[in-house]
Formats: structure tokens, sequence, C-alpha cells
């Protein structure tokens, strides 16, 4: 359990950083780990909204069903999986260890070693939490468990071999080789840009022996329906301009904004076109360092002053 909170909380850092510049920013409503839970619910009355309005830095938390929401499920499904994976690796848990099933037929010249990391255990341990509840028979459930395995697969997706040379004089007579996981950022990364190309669907329902069952289909039939590794939602998203506890957006007012770019996270398109102020800030920073030999660096400490401008 330490290594699934642990796996949330690297998935939500990452969607901060991803978003950082945009109008949502992936900021959580109450900084817990509950982020499977009525964080994402649409409709729900936020309790104590001021206060936390007012205790958190100005961000917006997803509707249900917007490509948000679906970005949130996939990033901290693989967040649980990254994590647990390599805390198996690393000996950390009792319960796993390395990977020990891919030992095919080495190629010339290097063999299989170290620990490879057992991803396929870490999905497991992702699938078991994150969709414990999404057992409903409606298309919530439908998109959140999709939007889940698209996370985990790019997990498995981006395994790759990682090798270390042996022999004399650092001659690379021999490699030995094992599967590792990438860095949690390409994880983001490519998110990221299955977030940019989400595909939106419909909701359809029809009758089975246990009642009625809600599905979702692509909802244009001339584009290339989604596959297991897409991002799919079925409702649009809030323009995140404006507080409202309906949405669940905290709005962009007082957001630090970027006055030279003409991008999303300029201060036009950030402060949705109701100004910015600018104020300075004074900085200590260290400055005039200097390499003594043998090890060490000294510096002086500066002051320095910056703009800083906030939407209105």
């Amino acid at each position: 359990m330490p290594s699934v909170a642990e796996g949330v909380k690297l998935g939500i850092q990452e969607c901060q950083h991803q978003f950082r510049g945009r109008r949502w920013n992936c900021t959580t409503i109450d900084d817990s780990l509950a982020i499977f839970g009525p964080v994402l619910d649409k409709g729900r009355k936020l309790r104590n909204w001021t206060k936390r309005r007012q205790a958190r830095e100005q961000g917006s938390t997803p509707p249900a069903a917007t490509r948000e929401s679906a970005f949130v499920h996939a990033i901290a499904s693989a967040g649980v999986a990254f994590a647990v994976t390599r805390s198996c690796a690393e000996g950390t848990s009792t319960i796993c260890g390395c990977d020990s099933h891919h030992k095919g037929p080495p190629g010339e010249g290097w063999k299989w070693g170290g620990c490879s990391e057992d991803a396929d255990f870490g999905v497991l341990v992702s699938r078991e939490f994150a969709d414990a509840r999404e057992n409903r028979p409606d298309a919530r459930s439908a998109m959140n468990k999709h939007n889940n395995e698209a996370g985990r697969t790019t997990i498995l997706d981006h395994m790759h071999l990682k090798c270390k040379c042996h022999g004399l004089s650092g001659s690379c007579e021999v490699k030995t080789c094992w599967w590792a996981q990438p860095d949690f950022r390409a994880i983001g990364d490519f998110l990221k840009d299955k977030y940019d190309s989400a595909s939106e669907m419909v909701v359809e329902k029809h009758r089975e022996s246990r009642g009625w069952v809600e599905t979702l289909r692509a909802k244009y039939a001339l584009f290339k329906p989604p596959t297991e590794r897409d991002l799919v939602y079925y409702e649009n998203s809030p323009n995140f301009c404006e507080p409202n506890p309906e949405t669940g957006s905290f709005g962009t007012r007082d957001r630090t904004c970027n006055v030279t770019s003409h991008g999303i996270d300029g201060c036009d398109l950030l402060c949705c076109g109701r100004g910015h102020n600018t104020r300075t800030e004074k900085r200590k920073e260290k400055c005039h360092c200097i390499f003594h030999w043998c090890c060490y660096v000294s510096c002086q400490e500066c002051i320095r002053i910056y703009d800083v401008h906030t939407c209105k």
C-alpha cells in the first residue's frame, strides 16, 4: 500500500507538471489521495468551498467525464503500476521481486543479468486498486476503466532494455541487459499527447439480463475508432476561467502567467481576457560561484528583482 500511495502521488505530480501552464492545472480539491473518488465527480456540491479555495493555489478539478478526467485516471493508474514495479525491483516489498520471465535466447555479445522490472505485476496491482470501484453498468465506469487501462498499457509499451558493459579497460566484450521502465516523465509526455487527441464518445443504453447497461461508442464514425491505448471522454470541458462549484473549477484569478507568451500560458489566454496585474519580487539567489581545487564550490548571495504577472 505505501507503493500504491506513492504511485498516486507520482501521477498527481506529473499531471500538475504537464498542465502547469493551462487554465486547468490539475490542482486537487483537498490534496488527498482520493484521486479515484469524489474529487472527480461533476455536479457534486463542494463542501467548505470558500475555505478550500483560499487554502489552495488557484486551479481546477476535472468534471467526471471530460478529457481532463480521462488524463487524471490514466496518469494515476500508470503511476501506481510504475511505483509498485519499482518497489519490487528495489526489494522494498516482500511479495514480489525481479521479473524472471524474460529469459529468451540472448543476442550475440550480451546476456541476461541485473534485475528486470516486473511491470506485469505492477499493472496487476494497479488494476486491482484503480478498477475496484468501477463495477457499475454505466458510462462513467466504462470510461474510467478504459482510461485506467490505457495508462497501464503505456507502462508496458515503454519497457526497454538497459545494458551494462563488462570487460578489461572499459571494453564491452560482454553486455549484461535487463528490462527497465522508462523515466516517468516519458509516460507523462506520451499520455499528454493522448489527452490532446482523446476520442469523444456518445453513451448508448441497452437492456441486458441484469438491467439497463450503458456503453460507449465513438461519436464520429468517419474518424478512426479509439484503441485500448487512446483516452476517451463524453462530456465537454468547461473553460475553467471562472470559479464554479458545479463543475469543480477554481478559475484562473491570481494565477501566474507568462507575459511574453502567445500560448495558453500567456496572460491573454490564461487570464481569459480579464487582464493581469504586475508586481516586483526580490529573491535571494546564489551567484558568482567559484570551483576550488579540490573539491568544493563557494558562492555569494545576490538579491535579484523579478516582475511577476498574475491574472486579474
